[in-house]
């Protein structure tokens, strides 16, 4: 069974188109998912983007769902299979945040983002490879494999939701779940050519979010195209008791804000963004775009970001610190992995957590465990939260004059695979366009916008004030759709 051989075509079958289907009867869920069962195998085996599969499940699911409908239900999602990423505590499935340490947990219970989708009528297909606790951009650091970018295998997909990139771009997903904390849905996103949502620091509960970052991680949606990501986020969106930064704020229907012109809004070109250092199709793929922006009524006005220089060094103190206090947890006690032939408490504790944990997450612990450091925490963590008041505040004041600001997702299209993972620092500043809005706490969005020579995609990255999702959702559906009708 090919890709297509039940009528779904997965690299381009969008939720909105599947629902269609679904709801007139011109097929059923246990199809697509028997469809997109089959896409999995024939393709995975190159992409890696899936590390956990239980296709007797997803079918199981896809059944109910199939019921449900035949009772005269209609639910938003009824019978859509999405992937998910493995940070996510889903009831019954492993969650090992791509990390041998919490090999043979089994989750008991369900995320608040995943308990809504369930309730809208999700069917959960599998669990998609990520980089070691979402700390990385290129999916390398997984202590499970390595995933692969569908458009060019011997390059990255980005990260940390690489698997879930991946299986949307490579089309062995119809949408998927990440998570972004500086960027880990936009940066794969717009190196894989999917759509990948950030919403507002508190829009979407992170209850059952394993936690890198808890004031910087944010779940979304990755898509095919830009309506599915508004249909997903308002699955998800909402306050939760269990969350206490998620706000207490009216869910709108963000399907209504693709009205399909930019007429009478403003959107900013932070020229931070745009500086030496960005590769030359990059940037020549983002101006065309807002060129197309401008045709469609917007008015282009350049803006200014002027605390952008500091961003990179901020996100990696706060992120670092908070990292640090979060893997405490996993200490081979409650959960997860322990280290054999331990003599004492405190030896199973660094025996477990040495065997557990792969470089990448050691060495941002070991950072925070620096910067929050008797003696270096003023110098380090408490001037980076300055810091963080004053790039938010550069956003507060653009987005006085602009509705939405435009710029590259990231300064590079996607890199091989091995080029950057042994030189932590070039990696860290892929971040430069992406975390910015992780510590001002507003959305952002990644649309494809084009590619380069070699076919490698490249992301339009819209970003909005905080709860402004339906402008950015606005300004990206306006842009696909004008590019889809070119």
């Amino acid at each position: 069974m090919d890709n297509e051989s039940m009528g779904f075509n997965f690299n381009s079958l969008t939720v909105h188109a599947l629902q269609e289907q679904l709801q007139s009867g011109a097929t059923t869920s246990v199809e697509a998912v028997t469809s997109l069962l089959a896409a999995i195998a024939e393709r995975d085996g190159e992409l890696k983007a899936y590390v956990t599969l239980d296709a007797e499940d997803a079918l199981a699911q896809a059944a109910e769902a199939d019921r449900r409908r035949a009772d005269g239900e209609d639910a938003p999602l009824l019978g859509i299979p999405l992937a998910i990423k493995d940070v996510l505590n889903v009831t019954g499935q492993p969650c090992t945040c791509g990390s041998h340490i919490l090999q043979g947990y089994i989750a008991p219970y369900d995320a608040t983002a995943i308990a809504k989708l369930r309730q809208a009528g999700a069917v959960f297909v599998g669990r998609t490879n990520m980089d070691e606790f979402a700390m990385g951009g290129t999916t390398e650091n997984s202590s499970l494999q390595v995933t692969h970018n569908p458009h060019d295998l011997d390059r990255v997909p980005g990260g940390s939701s690489g698997g879930s990139a991946a299986a949307v771009g490579g089309g062995i997903a119809v949408a998927a779940l990440g998570s972004d904390t500086g960027g880990s849905i936009r940066q794969p996103a717009s190196f894989c050519g999917c759509v990948g949502l950030k919403p507002t620091y508190g829009r979407i509960s992170r209850y059952g979010l394993t936690a890198f970052a808890s004031s910087l991680d944010q779940i979304g949606p990755m898509t095919h195209d830009v309506r599915d990501a508004a249909l997903l986020l308002g699955a998800m969106a909402g306050v939760d008791p269990m969350d206490s930064s998620s706000v207490d704020c009216p869910v709108p229907d963000y399907t209504a804000a693709l009205s399909g012109d930019l007429k009478g809004m403003t959107l900013g070109l932070p020229q931070e963004y745009f500086v030496k250092g960005v590769d030359p199709e990059v940037e020549s793929a983002v101006r065309a775009a807002v060129a197309r922006c401008r045709e469609l009524g917007a008015e282009i006005r350049e803006v200014s970001l002027p605390h952008t220089e500091y961003a990179i060094a901020t996100y990696y103190v706060i992120a670092t610190a908070e990292a640090s206090a979060n893997l405490a947890r996993f200490d081979g006690v409650r959960y997860g992995r322990r280290a054999e032939g331990a003599t004492d408490p405190i030896d199973m504790y660094g025996k477990t957590r040495a065997q557990g944990f792969g470089p990448e997450v050691k060495r941002r612990i070991i950072l925070g465990t620096y910067v929050l450091s008797g003696g270096y925490h003023d110098a380090y963590y408490l001037t980076a939260q300055k810091v963080r008041t004053l790039i938010r505040r550069d956003f507060e004041q653009a987005f006085e004059e602009c509705d939405a600001l435009l710029s590259p997702v990231t300064p590079t299209p996607a890199y091989k695979i091995g080029e950057k993972v042994n030189d932590p620092l070039q990696m860290y500043l892929g971040d430069m366009f992406t975390a910015t809005a992780n510590l001002a706490g507003i959305c952002g969005l990644s649309v494809p916008c084009g590619t380069t020579a070699a076919g490698l995609p490249v992301g339009l990255q819209i970003m909005g004030p905080a709860f402004g999702e339906e402008q950015i959702l606005r300004v990206g559906h306006a842009y696909e759709q004008a590019e889809a009708g070119s």
